[in-house]
């Protein structure tokens, strides 16, 4: 199976699957002299694993992460950096009912048919358990872009058809301690209840539904991206769209922006302090592929969880109609715990294209 690195010069390899012994990353690229804050590394960690409340999957992982190599006397050292996450909690009998039938909207069938085999438990490597190597990944790529004065924010912005408006950017810090003070991470209070509440009673209803994260970058500097293939913007794509469950993504103005005329959507420079800003931020952040200096600023949709605890018609390996109903522990929303998978990709993103624009300084 390919396709398990992500990223040029900060470039990243996961390995694991959901209900083997352990899950991890290995950092090829990641500069010497990071000083490793544990501490918010596992914060990080915490934000995404499982079991964090009534509105999240009820699977039991503490998510303690030990680092194996690229690390000496609190510093990173240049070398391969090895994060690995034990698996504590797996209950592989919960996945034997579909262990010879394909559960809709999973990769069940495409895996069978692509490798001749696959892992029913959890879905393997398929499974969003994966993620979490992300996460730890991104942990380090944040601590990297802190040195440089670049920060990134998450929230969920969307649940179902409620929608938070645009953020008002005061400093991420207050941002921070409203997200992380309600179950649904929205940094909307008054919205995040009536999110909890609506995600709760579909939960109770043994069904589930998709949503939204929003997520900006500041401080990011002009330069960042490469003007063909390698545009920031689309790189950002294709990391949000990598993750589990993500069927959209749209930066700046997004879908909303074809709606509108160019002397409307255009954003006006002008000049601030000694530095060139634009009036409006249409672009979000990002133009000709190249960052412009502005906040980057992008939203992430999710579909409903494809697991639910009502009966749904089905087929199995050989062809046979069946019905398949689902057991276990599962969201009935990812996003909340999807924020810190954003903000790890994002990161992830920036600090490779960070280090590749060090060519032309």
């Amino acid at each position: 199976m390919a396709g398990n690195s992500f990223g040029q010069l900060f470039r990243i390899t996961t390995f694991g699957e959901s209900h083997g012994a352990a899950i991890g990353v290995i950092i090829d690229g990641c500069p010497p002299m990071i000083e490793v804050d544990e501490a918010f590394i596992q914060a990080e960690l915490d934000k995404r694993k499982p079991g964090q409340s009534r509105i999240t999957t009820q699977r039991k992982e503490s998510d303690e992460f030990q680092i194996l190599s690229g690390v000496f006397e609190g510093k990173t050292t240049g070398t391969p950096l090895t994060l690995l996450i034990p698996n504590e909690d797996q209950r592989s009998k919960d996945y034997d009912h579909n262990k010879d039938s394909f559960r809709p909207s999973h990769a069940d069938y495409t895996y069978q048919r692509k490798y001749g085999i696959r892992d029913h438990r959890g879905g393997g490597r398929s499974s969003a358990r994966e993620t979490a190597a992300r996460v730890a990944a991104g942990a380090i790529a944040k601590l990297y872009l802190k040195q440089h004065g670049i920060e990134i924010f998450a929230h969920v912005s969307g649940v179902g058809t409620m929608e938070a408006p645009d953020l008002q950017i005061t400093d991420f810090g207050t941002l921070t301690d409203i997200r992380e003070s309600n179950l649904v991470r929205c940094a909307d209070p008054e919205l995040a209840e009536q999110m909890t509440t609506y995600i709760d009673g579909i939960r109770k209803a043994g069904d589930t539904v998709g949503g939204r994260v929003a997520c900006i970058v500041k401080g990011c500097p002009v330069g960042l991206g490469e003007p063909v293939f390698d545009k920031l913007h689309a790189d950002l794509g294709k990391a949000m769209l990598s993750i589990n469950a993500v069927h959209g993504f749209e930066y700046g103005s997004g879908f909303a922006g074809s709606e509108m005329r160019g002397s409307e959507h255009n954003d006006l420079f002008t000049e601030e302090a000694g530095e060139v800003k634009t009036i409006t931020n249409f672009s979000g952040g990002v133009q000709g592929g190249i960052s412009n200096g502005m906040d980057i600023h992008f939203k992430v949709a999710f579909k409903p969880v494809a697991t639910i605890m009502t009966s749904q018609p089905t087929i199995d390996k050989t062809g046979n109609k069946t019905e398949i109903q689902g057991k276990g522990r599962h969201d009935p929303c990812v996003v909340p715990r999807a924020v810190a998978i954003v903000e790890a990709m994002a990161a992830l993103v920036i600090a490779d294209h960070y280090l590749r624009n060090k060519v032309y300084q």
